[in-house]
């Protein structure tokens, strides 16, 4: 999603101005171009000589510079995205009063790529309430902005303001150089992990689901606006600082847990790898090795099932299959079967891995999409969100 692209990076003056110098190495490593804007204040934290030396390409301190053509144009022209990380208080405030007093400023003024901020800073300052007003009136004219963590920060306090996941600044890049904030109106509720059936206090059965697909529907739909509750089970992955999510276990606590909150959210994507079976009785005591062992299980309740009954004329419902054989077939049944609008169907050889195959089956046409899981994710959005309008 982002080989070949053209990145502006602008770097103020904040403490965190070091962790741009990763950024811009992981944006390399995705294959894009990138250019940088380093302002007065950030030239204390981190020297040009060090960004250059990763993008190979010249990087901008002053308004006139030997290196460059009329660079406020020249960069506004070539860049397909800006990102400002860290962004800091002062630049948010020059933006947001049409200021245009530096190199930085006065290229955000000229360019028509899409921006996006990254504030960094003192909690305190981020929380100010003129700092706030100026994100909501940049944010009401289409600029773009990424949440600052919540943790210790660099001045001591601790509270919101620290420098996001670089991770998660390249994964914002890639949505907003592709897609726009369209799911701002979506109230959505997915699933996603393997559940664990408690055989003992030691032991378990579960699923080799890693949780990836389900999270990457996600963090796409988040950072495209969408109001998103996330339902997890066990994942491989971390979850983003930004999703608002619920924990659970067990197939008995996703069931309740799903089917509650099933009312509120207007789409449904059930990822998550559900165990079909859990034992009849659980051990209070760790089981003993012995020469055999029998257990005996019980069916667990049909979460999908349940929901293909409770939907609405106005919800989608959206089902994931993940097949060893008859793969288009099983998908088929499952989805006249639950009631379902849309079913994605994949090789349960791609169930672990970054990069997938799938079909996003409906009950009209069906569609082959592949690539990473991220932008597969996108791709399922766009899909089920076009073809139910």
């Amino acid at each position: 999603m982002l080989k070949n692209k053209r990145i502006l990076l602008g770097i103020t003056g904040g403490i965190a101005a070091y962790k741009a110098v990763e950024l811009t190495g992981k944006f390399i490593k995705c294959g894009a171009s990138v250019k940088t804007i380093m302002t007065k204040n950030a030239c204390e934290f981190i020297t040009p000589l060090t960004v250059k030396s990763i993008t190979h390409q010249a990087v901008i301190t002053k308004m006139f510079d030997a290196e460059a053509d009329i660079e406020h144009i020249s960069l506004a022209d070539w860049a397909d995205i800006i990102v400002l990380a860290p962004a800091t208080a002062n630049i948010i405030g020059k933006v947001a009063s049409g200021i245009a007093d530096d190199l930085l400023s006065t290229t955000i003024m000229a360019t028509q790529a899409p921006i996006l901020f990254v504030p960094s800073m003192n909690v305190h300052m981020f929380e100010n309430p003129i700092l706030q007003d100026n994100i909501t009136k940049l944010s009401k004219l289409g600029y773009l902005f990424m949440e600052p963590e919540q943790g210790m920060l660099a001045c001591g306090y601790e509270g919101k303001g620290r420098f996001p996941a670089v991770d998660e600044i390249v994964f914002y890049t890639k949505s907003y150089l592709h897609y726009q904030k369209d799911f701002t109106q979506k109230k959505i509720l997915i699933t996603a992990g393997a559940t664990r059936e408690n055989i003992d206090p030691m032991r378990f059965i579960t699923n080799f689901s890693s949780g990836k697909m389900g999270l990457a529907l996600a963090r796409a739909a988040h950072i495209r606006g969408a109001d998103v509750t996330l339902i997890s089970a066990n994942l491989n992955v971390e979850i983003p600082y930004y999703l608002n999510n619920k924990k659970t276990s067990t197939a008995e606590e996703m069931f309740k847990l799903t089917v509650n909150s099933f009312t509120e959210k207007g789409s449904i994507f059930m990822v998550a790898a559900v165990s079909d079976f859990t034992p009849s009785e659980i051990s209070k005591q760790k089981i003993k090795k012995s020469k055999n062992l029998n257990l005996e299980f019980n069916r667990t309740k049909d979460i999908l099932a349940e929901l293909g009954k409770l939907k609405s004329e106005d919800q989608i419902l959206v089902g994931f299959a993940a097949e060893s054989q008859n793969i288009e077939e099983n998908a088929r049944k499952k989805l006249e079967a639950k009631n379902l609008d849309f079913i994605v169907a994949n090789n349960l050889d791609k169930a672990v891995k970054d990069e997938t195959e799938v079909i996003v089956i409906g009950k009209e046409r069906e569609n082959k999409i592949a690539g990473d899981k991220f932008s597969v994710a996108h791709q399922i959005l766009d899909l089920v969100f076009r073809q139910k309008k």
